[in-house]
């Protein structure tokens, strides 16, 4: 029996309760809220049939880039399949299926074409957005992930009650993309429909980080403290931002109590999405001198046995800066070895890990062994090649930046000047109100022996993080 999900998109059910926990489910998900797994759970016990339920479990069980939750919703998902008469799906349950089983083979990109195929045929359909939306943000693609939803945007009216989650996520999309003054109104627009779009909230966040508006980011977040910081899989994440936000003002104590608090501590989750921000920070923070070696260990503990295989070379990188912050370089070098191997063994090249772990991740995990070594030089070698296609192993400009910090302060402790100016003289043209930048500024100043710019860039960097920082056409 075919009726309509909440959106007026075409599907099958023959229970009204599953429908209704299934449009629930759609809901939490979109909101980033655990309750989409209870409603989800009512959804397949009403009707184990359902087809849309049992493809929103399946892709839950591969969004958050576990393998172990991956297995789980393969085998379920095979069980499930192996009953079913696709004959009997509707369009929109067919090209989900589609899409979804590529996407627990392993194939992202594969899985995200479909979904875009999809898009443009049903632009109303929630689930396809979403996810779709964040295969490409996995995947790096800063100009699918601004005109997937873009391209949809059209199909959702102002008075449609989920208009705001689909503004949140164009305005991820336009941040990325570099549309920094779009995708800011956009996100403003998608938290002032809902104050409890998070994603929306995200967006807005990102988009003063990448300006270099730290004061800005810092007042938005802590504004609406009470729509993000708990109860959605965005909190730790969010105050990850707060934490970059004070990174800049050089409030170390204020980082680490933070840290402390809701990053990673002994209460935390061993979930590969919150542990990577938790060592994207100390990563930081070490690139400045600043030993965290108690914290580092604790988080190399939480690493261990989530990476034995290799599943997404972003959570590599992670994990390799974890446990050599913690000293592990055997762990570290371990876990690299295990993936060479794993690329000898001729693994399927539709795998989109293959290209991200062989091209961006190896190198980029190497770069960080031989930066805990002090190899600075053999950092360089390693990252300045590939510095143009850090995308390509996913995650956001914000996240990577990690990279590009480690390559730039390699090249200073290395005196490969000429290329530290080039990185520095980019860094600030791109974000001349970032204390950090100047700060740097000021360090290259201090290898060529120019005292009196060195003296300047620092007052700069001082003026810059008392101010929270400026730009051009905002108070």
């Amino acid at each position: 029996m075919t009726t309509t999900d909440q959106h007026g998109v075409v599907i099958s059910s023959t229970d009204p309760t599953a429908l209704a926990h299934y449009d629930q489910a759609i809901d939490e998900i979109l909101h980033f809220r655990p309750a989409v797994l209870d409603e989800l759970a009512v959804a397949v016990e009403s009707d184990p049939q359902m087809p849309m339920a049992q493809l929103l479990q399946a892709y839950l069980g591969v969004m958050g880039t576990e393998p172990e939750d991956s297995r789980r919703a393969r085998q379920t998902f095979a069980a499930w399949w192996a009953g079913v008469d696709s004959n009997q799906l509707t369009f929109v349950e067919a090209a989900h299926a589609d899409a979804v089983q590529c996407w627990l083979v392993g194939d992202l990109r594969g899985c995200a074409r479909r979904l875009r195929r999809l898009t443009t045929d049903e632009p109303r359909d929630a689930l396809a957005l979403l996810m779709g939306h964040q295969l490409d943000f996995f995947t790096g693609d800063a100009t699918t992930l601004r005109d997937r939803v873009g391209g949809a945007l059209s199909a959702w009216t102002p008075d449609d009650p989920h208009r705001s989650q689909v503004l949140g996520m164009y305005a991820f999309g336009l941040e990325e993309a570099g549309h920094y003054d779009r995708s800011e109104d956009v996100g403003l627009e998608s938290v002032a429909l809902d104050g409890q779009d998070v994603w929306g909230i995200h967006a807005v966040v990102h988009t003063y980080e990448m300006q270099g508006r730290f004061g800005d980011g810092l007042s938005y977040l802590d504004t609406r403290t009470a729509d993000w910081s708990s109860g959605n899989f965005l909190s730790v994440h969010n105050w990850w931002h707060r934490c970059l936000y004070a990174l800049e003002t050089g409030d170390t104590a204020r980082i680490l109590q933070i840290y402390d608090a809701t990053i990673h501590n002994d209460e935390s989750s061993k979930v590969a999405m919150e542990m990577l921000d938790a060592a994207a920070l100390l990563w930081r923070l070490t690139l400045e001198g600043d030993d965290q070696s108690t914290r580092w260990a604790a988080l190399a503990d939480a690493w261990d046995g989530t990476v034995d295989e290799p599943f997404y070379a972003f959570n590599d990188m992670h994990a390799v800066m974890s446990f050599v912050g913690a000293g592990r370089f055997v762990d570290a070098q371990a876990l690299i070895d295990g993936r060479e191997a794993w690329l000898l063994s001729n693994p399927s090249p539709s795998q989109t890990n293959v290209a991200m772990t062989r091209d961006v991740g190896l190198p980029v995990c190497q770069a960080i062994i031989a930066f805990g070594q002090g190899r600075y030089s053999d950092v360089v070698d390693l990252l300045a090649p590939i510095r143009y296609q850090i995308n390509e192993f996913g995650g956001s400009h914000a996240q990577r930046d990690a990279v590009q910090r480690t390559l730039l302060e390699a090249a200073l402790r290395c005196d490969r000047l000429d290329l530290a100016r080039t990185l520095v003289s980019e860094r600030i043209n791109l974000r001349p109100c970032s204390p950090y930048n100047w700060l740097k500024q000021a360090a290259l100043a201090d290898r060529l022996g120019q005292q009196a710019a060195a003296v300047l860039a620092r007052d700069e960097a001082s003026r810059l993080a008392t101010s929270g920082g400026s730009h051009p056409g905002h108070s």
